[in-house]
């Protein structure tokens, strides 16, 4: 079990490249989630229509089945349906589509914590429904879920290394590559180990302190 700096070190260059595909699966993940998981939030709030059916039953879905699943499925099975897109594109998507649901829930409780004389204030003051929304439901709703879409940024951050399992070459990727081509397994998956605490550490500190900035109803 010895450790080889040098070794080590020769191999951080390919395990940061690593990281900068994990950063990019993370951050258009995280995007594609935000933007999803408002519409099916708003799709929800339409009442008992289909659109609302349709976003409950996707959210229950995507909620109670592994994202392991869910990237095969989209990398392997829509490809025999004639959906092909590539590696890193399969595991943004998968990853926006996958956590979209549970955002969606976030959305849905901030929502909900907006004071119903708020909506009745808009409403006397002859305000539109997308007025309401943007100038007043939105503003207060969204503040106090900025801390909550950090733990979900940390959460996607920390599970990138299953992009591994569809040819992508994250950070995780990598030191697999780099372990199968030197049998060499040590040095490669404790710097992958030592990277991941070194940006999900600062990223924990961040979040406690928009928790205390923004609070939390």
């Amino acid at each position: 079990m010895s450790f080889d700096f040098a070794f080590a070190w020769s191999i951080l260059p390919d395990l940061l490249r690593g990281a900068v595909l994990t950063a990019e699966a993370t951050f258009g993940g995280m995007a594609l989630a935000m933007a999803g998981g408002l519409l099916l939030a708003l799709a929800r709030r339409t009442g008992r229509g289909p659109l609302a059916a349709v976003a409950r039953g996707y959210i229950s879905a995507v909620r109670n089945t592994p994202l392991l699943v869910q990237l095969y499925f989209i990398f392997y099975v829509l490809p025999l349906a004639g959906l092909r897109f590539d590696a890193l594109a399969t595991g943004v998507v998968t990853l926006g589509l996958h956590y979209s649901a549970f955002l969606a829930e976030v959305y849905r409780a901030g929502i909900d914590a907006v004071p119903h004389g708020q909506w009745e204030a808009a409403q006397a003051l002859g305000l539109s429904r997308s007025d309401t929304w943007r100038g007043i439901v939105l503003p207060q709703a969204i503040p106090p879920m900025v801390p909550v879409f950090g733990n979900f940024l940390i959460g996607m951050f920390k599970d990138t290394p299953l992009l591994a399992t569809i040819t992508i070459p994250e950070m995780f990727g990598a030191a697999e590559q780099i372990a199968g081509d030197t049998y060499r397994y040590n040095e490669p998956y404790t710097l992958v180990g030592l990277i991941f605490l070194a940006i999900s550490y600062p990223a924990v500190l961040c979040v406690r302190g928009l928790e205390r900035r923004f609070g939390t109803r």
